[in-house]
């Protein structure tokens, strides 16, 4: 049986219920990437009607996309995950995805991910009378450019059924090996690094 801690109120909590909770919070985000494999292969069974492919076929699609440009780990998981808040946050499932990511990968994915939501409107916005140009609130923004590169070449362009896609099983390496850096790490977060197809 699993120690507890002594308190009902985190205020009344001891330092060696905080050490206890330390210790076996260690287990819990060691499994991180395996919870996020398993959301992405419910993206397989339940999906937004109407499309010719699931949301789990876009990310495959949408990442094996990314690979096949040369795109380094961060953004072939970024494009992988872009979407994995769908299934529970689908009005603003762009920054809840971005989330997910943000400590693991350089600041420009974590950007890009994050906004690719309004950027992908060019393509549809008119459509619902939205303006399909809201992006240009960004346009002096430096990852700009690569969110609009990423929305053209990996995102807009992945609902091919007929598209030659990598299966979960050959991601699931780069997803492990991502969500297994230190959170926060200065060295992943560092900036310059722009997509430049």
């Amino acid at each position: 049986m699993t120690k507890t801690v002594s308190f009902n109120q985190m205020k009344d909590g001891t330092a060696e219920d905080y050490a206890l909770l330390e210790e076996l919070e260690k287990s819990y985000l060691s499994q991180t990437a395996d919870r996020i494999l398993h959301a992405l292969a419910l993206q397989g069974q339940a999906t937004l009607d109407g499309y010719k492919i699931t949301r789990l076929q876009h990310g495959l699609q949408s990442a094996t996309r990314a690979e096949n440009d040369g795109a380094d780990i961060d953004w072939i998981v970024g494009a992988l995950l872009h979407d994995v808040g769908d299934g529970l946050a689908p009005q603003n499932h762009d920054r809840f995805s971005a989330e997910i990511i943000r400590p693991f990968v350089r600041w420009e994915v974590t950007w890009t991910v994050e906004h690719h939501g309004i950027f992908q409107m060019l393509y549809y916005g008119h459509h619902y009378g939205w303006d399909r140009n809201a992006r240009d609130q960004f346009r002096d923004h430096p990852c700009f450019d690569t969110c609009a590169t990423f929305c053209e070449r990996w995102d807009q362009a992945s609902f091919d059924p007929e598209y030659p896609t990598q299966p979960l099983s050959h991601f699931a390496p780069m997803v492990r090996e991502v969500f297994a850096r230190k959170a926060y790490d200065p060295a992943v977060m560092r900036e310059g690094d722009v997509l430049g197809l």
